[in-house]
């Protein structure tokens, strides 16, 4: 079997591939640039990527390619349709990342929320030592529960998520497909007024593109924090940014972002290194346990394409 991996770098160099590599004739490249895609997979049995995009341009001359494995849950950079066309299966993995996006998303509503970037610089500035006071109590604080975080998502992030702040005794709204029995459900509409807090995790496709509008954030709270740990494009980026810059937002935490990497003419890039902005380069997913799982399911996925087993399939 010839597998390919093309994106390596996206999974750190501190993870053992060999569950994968141990499987057949592997080539790995850490990085496949967009014109090199297509020569790379010429001969290819199995193709192995993180955030490379497929589509009929470089997959048309992959005559043996039979299996698309996405080391990631959101398969939105693959063509679904020409694969099931060309009857190219594809497997994705699902839920390997819940722990690890569910402790950075709750990382990051408490560090806004409690203003700790505030607090930590006027110690590390000598501001605290030559106050003459021993504490310092201002920008002003609040306990989740006294807040209400309102959560977008079906899936088991958004579940986790419920399931943390809950225990920090937050008032937890939810905004989901499916009837919800734990806690009060809403739509978005009012989970954007309502919330205190409010973390999307939902996958990209036609019906979350935007939806996080800016229609829908001028109706938010003026303190509320806004978390995105799913897909840049679920939320109008430009938007966030003239509310934090008008201040009519408390705070966003962005690990997603319609480009990776932004480049200087991103709009985030006029929030840099404000006190309520926490932007991170899209690891939320990646600890080091949900990384391990993620290449272990990779190689079980590749295993039971091989052996007729439906595994994680999504064509």
């Amino acid at each position: 079997m010839r597998i390919v991996l093309l994106d390596t770098a996206t999974l750190g160099k501190d993870i053992d591939l060999s569950p994968i590599t141990s499987l057949g004739e592997a080539t790995v490249y850490g990085s496949t640039a967009p014109e090199e895609v297509a020569d790379r997979l010429r001969d290819a049995e199995v193709a192995v990527l993180n955030k490379v995009k497929l589509n009929e341009s470089n997959l048309s001359g992959a005559e043996h390619l039979r299996l698309i494995c996405v080391t990631a849950t959101g398969y939105d950079n693959i063509d679904i349709e020409y694969c099931r066309t060309r009857g190219i299966a594809v497997c994705n993995v699902p839920g390997y990342s819940t722990d690890s996006v569910a402790q950075i998303t709750f990382a990051m509503a408490l560090t806004l929320s409690s203003h700790l970037t505030e607090y930590t610089s006027f110690v590390n500035d000598g501001s605290y030592s030559s106050s003459g006071v021993a504490n310092r109590l201002t920008p002003v604080y609040h306990e989740f529960s006294a807040m209400t975080w309102g959560i977008l998502g079906g899936g088991a992030i958004a579940s986790r998520v419920a399931e943390l702040a809950s225990a920090f005794g937050a008032k937890v709204l939810i905004c989901r497909r499916q009837k919800e029995e734990r806690y009060e459900q809403v739509d978005f509409d009012e989970l954007c007024r309502r919330s205190d807090i409010l973390s999307l995790h939902v996958p990209l496709n036609e019906g979350t593109k935007g939806i996080l509008s800016a229609e829908r954030i001028a109706t938010m709270k003026k303190n509320a924090i806004v978390i995105n740990v799913a897909r840049g494009a679920v939320a109008d980026e430009e938007a966030l940014v003239r509310a934090i810059e008008e201040e009519k937002l408390g705070g966003i935490g962005i690990d997603v972002y319609t480009k990776e990497p932004f480049d200087g003419a991103h709009p985030y890039t006029r929030i840099l290194g404000r006190p309520n902005v926490c932007l991170t380069p899209h690891m939320a997913w990646g600890s080091f346990e949900a990384r391990t799982r993620c290449v272990e399911v990779v190689a079980k996925n590749i295993v039971g394409f091989e052996t007729n087993e439906n595994r994680s399939r999504i064509v």
